[in-house]
């Protein structure tokens, strides 16, 4: 090789070791020219509606005595169905489970200066495929309150309803679909910088769905009504 030839070649590496290290922000994973490959990844978000919601309205009551706890529970029951059938919740919507009074007393770990003897709890579970009709629910409960129910379980305020997405596999396919033309754009694009064409597809990851809340946070604990769908394919194509 002439010393012409040399530089030349010394100067082709360089400039695909410089393009690589641009690139790498963009989606460009590995880029070699040595064994004619390139490794991207391609990137796609979308943000979508949960489809359905579950929330467990509960109540509390406290007292000295047992039978009067657990009737004022059973009417505060009563209240939270007829309050929740009032915003249109029909029966196969809501799940009444029974009321729990415990005995503090009976504890092995009782002291004798507890407030009240009994303690006791009842839930409602609403689940529903109308997931605004229950968050505005969840925003409407005032009327609950002024007829003296006392929502939220032991030692916790109101907790809201969870939103799910069990719509998923519909919104699968498309959004994978979306990585790979990114990452294909993405690798075309390299591969036109390095004066080269791109080649068959070697290998290909398509990357697992990660589901998140809207608000930035790492991960979905369901309070979000808006679920944000990230997910990160990783494709190796030849270059010609």
């Amino acid at each position: 090789m002439s010393d012409l030839s040399r530089l030349v070649a010394a100067f082709v590496v360089g400039a695909g070791v410089a393009a690589s290290g641009l690139f790498v922000s963009g989606g460009l994973e590995r880029f070699r020219m040595a064994d004619r490959s390139i490794a991207v990844k391609g990137l796609a978000e979308q943000d979508v509606e949960a489809d359905f919601a579950v929330w467990t309205l509960g109540f509390r009551r406290a007292g000295n005595e047992f039978g009067a706890v657990q009737q004022a529970l059973s009417a505060d029951r009563e209240k939270v169905l007829a309050f929740l059938k009032s915003r249109g919740f029909k029966d196969e919507e809501m799940e009444s489970r029974p009321v729990l009074v415990q005995d503090l007393l009976a504890r092995d770990y009782a002291q004798g200066n507890v407030a009240f003897r009994f303690n006791g709890a009842g839930q409602v579970v609403v689940r529903s495929p109308r997931v605004a009709d229950v968050a505005q629910a969840a925003l409407a409960l005032d009327p609950l309150i002024q007829a003296g129910v006392q929502i939220g379980g032991e030692g916790e305020g109101p907790s809201g309803p969870r939103y799910q997405l069990r719509g998923f596999n519909d919104i699968k396919a498309p959004l994978l679909a979306q990585a790979t033309r990114n990452a294909r754009e993405q690798a075309e694009k390299f591969a036109a910088e390095a004066g080269a064409k791109l080649g068959p597809l070697k290998n290909a990851n398509q990357g697992a769905i990660r589901i998140t809340g809207d608000d930035g946070s790492d991960y979905d604990d369901g309070s979000s009504r808006v679920k944000r769908l990230r997910v990160v394919s990783s494709f190796e194509y030849e270059l010609r």
